[in-house]
C-alpha cells in the first residue's frame, strides 16, 4: 500500500509538478517543497515574542506588544510562524488562486518550528476559523481548513470543522480599522453543536492581525464551556506598534 501511494505521488508530480510557495515556479531541485533560493526569503517570527499573541517584539525587556498591552483578549495564548509581509504573495495565491498544495510546506514548517509549543498546550483538537458559506462556495475551499488538515498530519490532533459556524457575511477585516473590525464581527459566529465536550482547543487561521476574529470565536467557545483556547496562525502582522 505504501509503495502504491509513493508511485501515485510520483505520477501526480510528473503530470502536475510541485510549485514553490514563494516564487510559484516549478520547484527546483525536485523532491523539495520549496526552491532552495526561496527559503532564505522567508522571515520567521523570532524571540522576543509577545507572551499573548506571539508577535515579534523589538526589545528583550518587553513582555507584550502594543496591541495586547491595550486590549484584553478572549483567547489564552497564540503563536504564528511567519512575518506576514514576507509571505503575503504566497498566502494570496494559496487563499484566492487555488494553490492548495502550498499547505504541505506550510504545515511541515509549522510543525517543525512551533510543534513543541503546540504540544505543550495539551489541546483536544484543532478548530479552523470558519468562513461564510457564500465565500466558501465561491472560492471552493476554506484555507484555514486546508492548513488544519495538513497540520494534523504532523501533530496528531483531530480537526473539528462543524463546531463553529460563520453565520454573518462580514466585510473583509483588512479593509477596516480596529474598532470597525470589532463591530464587524459582532454576532458573526455561533456554536453549531450542543454537545461540545472539549476542554482545550487550538484555532487555526492563515493571518492574525489585531485578533478580532480569534476573539470573536473564542468568546463563543468559552460560552459553550471550553476552558482553554489557543490559536496558531501561518502569519502575523506587526500590529499597531
Amino acid at each position: 500500500m505504501n509503495y502504491a501511494r509513493k508511485l501515485y505521488k510520483i505520477m501526480i508530480e510528473l503530470v502536475f509538478p510541485r510549485r514553490c510557495p514563494i516564487c510559484d515556479r516549478i520547484v527546483y531541485p525536485k523532491g523539495r517543497l520549496i526552491c532552495g533560493e526561496c527559503s532564505g526569503k522567508i522571515r520567521y517570527i523570532q524571540e522576543p515574542r509577545c507572551k499573548k499573541c506571539g508577535k515579534g517584539l523589538k526589545k528583550e525587556e518587553e513582555e507584550y506588544c502594543f496591541d495586547c498591552g491595550h486590549k484584553k483578549h478572549e483567547y489564552d495564548q497564540g503563536i504564528a510562524l511567519y512575518e506576514y509581509r514576507s509571505v503575503q504573495d504566497s498566502i494570496f495565491r494559496f487563499k484566492y488562486q487555488g494553490r492548495c498544495e502550498y499547505a504541505d510546506f506550510y504545515a511541515r514548517d509549522m510543525a517543525e518550528k512551533l510543534g513543541q509549543e503546540v504540544r505543550q498546550w495539551n489541546a483536544d483538537a484543532f478548530i479552523p476559523v470558519p468562513i461564510h458559506y457564500t465565500r466558501k462556495n465561491k472560492r471552493g475551499y476554506n484555507q484555514a481548513e486546508i492548513i488544519a488538515d495538513a497540520l494534523a498530519g504532523y501533530i496528531s490532533l483531530p480537526v473539528y470543522k462543524d463546531i463553529v459556524k460563520r453565520c454573518k457575511k462580514t466585510i473583509p477585516q483588512k479593509e477596516l480599522d480596529i474598532q470597525a473590525r470589532q463591530n464587524n464581527l459582532k454576532k458573526a459566529f455561533k456554536i453549531a453543536r450542543d454537545d461540545v465536550k472539549l476542554e482545550s482547543i487550538i484555532l487555526v487561521d492563515d493571518i492574525y492581525t489585531t485578533g478580532s476574529t480569534i476573539d470573536g470565536i473564542a468568546g463563543e467557545l468559552k460560552k459553550a464551556g471550553i476552558d482553554k483556547i489557543y490559536y496558531i496562525a501561518l502569519s502575523i502582522g506587526k500590529g499597531l506598534s
